[in-house]
Formats: structure tokens, C-alpha cells, sequence
């Protein structure tokens, strides 16, 4: 029988190495979750059913409980509440994790409740924006639909009717029209929308808006559930869609 060459030799062993560190760092991941898990138990009951993720960082844990976002050692002893980088990618890990939750709670809500402008041919992007109608900075960007339109995107519109009560009936009768989007693109324009009530899902937006923390519009999310906090123009928000 013909002996293994050296070089064969060393490949093999090599991959057994690495198959090993492998399982081994495989199951230390799940022994450290489960560690925390159990301390957590303890310590936080309330965040016992927490999602537990690893980090990059030895020994330091995401911990998702309901929409807030903390990292906590092993042993749940220490915890840190804050935005953690990886400078090398220049990423803000912590945004990822929230953009997640953001995504979750829109898919709660259902595209069916609400109002969608859909591009003239293939939808290459989606984007969600948080809107109050008597908003200037909203009414800008309303302004640049048709940029949206014309390059593939889809815009979701969202309200939040910050502006007290007559902001509030008119997203109602906006909804409530038997063409949204006329009546949408008069309201923006400063037009008087006939009044109508109707069921509606404005208070389910304008809890959404208070669970995601958004305290002003516009507010732009993008399909990767990053946020864009204000007024953003059509050119840079669709430059960042497609360099995705």
C-alpha cells in the first residue's frame, strides 16, 4: 500500500486541528449561553427568554430583551449598556442588532396597514418613513416621490401625526379616501382632504413610532432596518440603497 505523501499528512491533521477548534468553540458558545441563561435566571428574571448571541469580543454577550439591547458577561455580573464598534469594518454592531428589531416590529405591523407608493417598473428597494403630514421636512421629501418612483424604489409611509389633533383627522381621512394616494399628495401639497373616519390604523403607527424611539420626522428606514433620522435627500438615500 502506498504510504501518504508528507504534504497529505500535514493537510489532514491540519483539518482535524481545525474540525476540533471547531466543535470545541462550538460547544464552549453554547456552555457560555447557557451559563448566562441560568444566571440570568438569578439575577434578571424578567430577562430569562432573553436572546443570547456571542460577540466578537471573549466572553462578552448580546442580550436582547424585548427592544433593548445590552451586553453582559458570562456570569452576568458586569453589563454594558451602549453602542459597540468594530472599528476594523467600521460597523456599529449594536445598529445591525436594532435594525433586526426594527424589521420584526414592521412585519408586525403588515405592509397592509400602510401607505405604500410603489415605483413605475421593478421594485429594487423598499424604504419606510415615519411621516406627519404638516411636517415641512416631510412635505419636502414627499416632494421627491417621483425620484423614488422613477429609480425602483417602493416608499411605505407610516404616520405620525406629531402635530396634535387636525394632524391626526387628516392621516385618518387620508387613509380613509377612496384614493390614499391622491389624497396623500393634495394633503402634502397643503390641499384640504374631505374629512372621513373609517377604521384605520393610525394609532397602531403612532405606537410603533413611540416603541422604535422615533421622537421626530421624517424618519427614513431602510430595507435593512437602519435609520435615517430627518430629512434626507432622494439622491443620497437611493445612492446609499444601491451601493448595498
Amino acid at each position: 500500500m502506498k504510504l501518504l505523501s508528507k504534504s497529505l499528512l500535514a493537510l489532514i491533521t491540519w483539518v482535524m486541528v481545525l474540525s476540533l477548534s471547531t466543535i470545541t468553540t462550538s460547544y464552549a458558545n453554547e456552555a457560555g449561553i447557557k451559563e448566562l441563561r441560568g444566571a440570568l435566571a438569578k439575577r434578571m428574571p424578567t430577562a430569562a427568554n432573553a436572546s443570547i448571541k456571542i460577540t466578537p469580543v471573549a466572553g462578552l454577550y448580546e442580550v436582547m430583551a424585548g427592544k433593548q439591547i445590552l451586553y453582559m458577561s458570562q456570569d452576568a455580573r458586569y453589563i454594558f449598556d451602549g453602542d459597540l464598534y468594530d472599528m476594523n469594518f467600521r460597523q456599529n454592531l449594536t445598529e445591525n442588532a436594532r435594525g433586526a428589531i426594527r424589521l420584526q416590529a414592521l412585519d408586525n405591523l403588515g405592509e397592509e396597514n400602510m401607505l405604500v407608493y410603489m415605483p413605475t417598473g421593478e421594485v429594487k428597494h423598499t424604504i419606510t418613513v415615519f411621516t406627519d403630514i404638516y411636517c415641512p421636512y416631510c412635505q419636502k421629501l414627499h416632494d421627491e416621490m417621483a425620484d423614488y418612483q422613477k429609480n425602483g424604489i417602493k416608499v411605505r409611509y407610516i404616520f405620525v401625526p406629531f402635530k396634535g389633533p387636525k394632524s391626526v383627522q387628516t392621516s385618518i381621512s387620508v387613509w380613509c379616501a377612496k384614493d390614499r394616494n391622491k389624497a396623500m399628495d393634495l394633503a402634502k401639497k397643503g390641499g384640504k382632504v374631505e374629512e372621513k373616519t373609517c377604521d384605520n390604523p393610525i394609532s397602531k403607527h403612532q405606537a410603533l413610532a413611540a416603541e422604535l424611539g422615533i421622537r421626530g420626522t421624517p424618519a427614513i428606514m431602510l430595507e435593512s432596518g437602519v435609520m435615517m433620522p430627518g430629512y434626507v435627500p432622494s439622491t443620497k438615500v437611493i445612492e446609499q440603497l444601491n451601493a448595498k
